[in-house]
């Protein structure tokens, strides 16, 4: 299987040079430190950040330069800074290209929850809604399965959703499936995981 930093790698082979790129919090925010040679792309966080860079080295931190997610960040010759309606204006105006965005289920028509479990203490929704309703690809990193075993790939989720029918793509630590008519489509497998072990840990149908 794949641990979080393969997963993010992975991930970051669904870059295109020149794109404009936002991460979510968790796994997607490792993208930034696996963005392939010869592919140059913006960074864009909803907090009023464009152009971020990779994570600090140890010691090199500013507080006051922080991701969505509170984390300490780089900034680049090129990094400009906004207040967070600018920000929100360039994400629902369709100015960015994708989101690499965690999840809690998706489902195989490309629902999304990834915001809350009923009755657990949430700080909110973030910019999650306005991404997955105003990019033109969603991509969702996830692992598989939750930590009893249980499929978080599904027929139709269970938690309250983010969006409908606006995942394109799921990376998980067992592999690569798009979402297609009828179902969801295996892309590729995991080293050393099987097709059918894919299929097995799936509750979605695979077509």
């Amino acid at each position: 299987m794949w641990d979080r930093n393969q997963m993010a790698a992975r991930a970051a082979r669904e870059l295109q040079d020149g794109w404009y790129v936002n991460l979510g919090i968790g796994i997607p925010t490792l993208v930034s430190n696996y963005i392939p040679e010869g592919i140059e792309v913006t960074l864009q966080s909803e907090n009023g950040m464009l152009g971020m860079g990779p994570f600090p080295i140890a010691g090199d931190e500013d507080a006051d330069l922080i991701n969505a997610g509170k984390q300490t960040i780089t900034e680049l010759p090129q990094t400009s800074y906004f207040d967070s309606a600018q920000s929100f204006g360039m994400i629902r105006g369709g100015k960015i290209a994708m989101a690499i965005l965690g999840a809690m289920e998706v489902a195989e028509n490309g629902d999304l929850a990834n915001w809350m479990i009923p009755g657990k203490l949430v700080k909110g929704m973030g910019g999650a809604m306005d991404l997955v309703a105003g990019v033109g690809r969603v991509v969702v990193v996830m692992d598989h399965t939750n930590k009893h075993g249980d499929s978080k790939v599904l027929k139709s989720c269970t938690l309250p959703l983010t969006g409908q029918s606006v995942v394109h793509r799921i990376i998980t630590n067992l592999g690569v499936l798009d979402v297609v008519e009828g179902g969801l489509r295996i892309v590729e497998t995991a080293e050393g995981v099987s097709e059918q072990q894919l299929r097995d840990a799936t509750e979605a149908t695979i077509v």
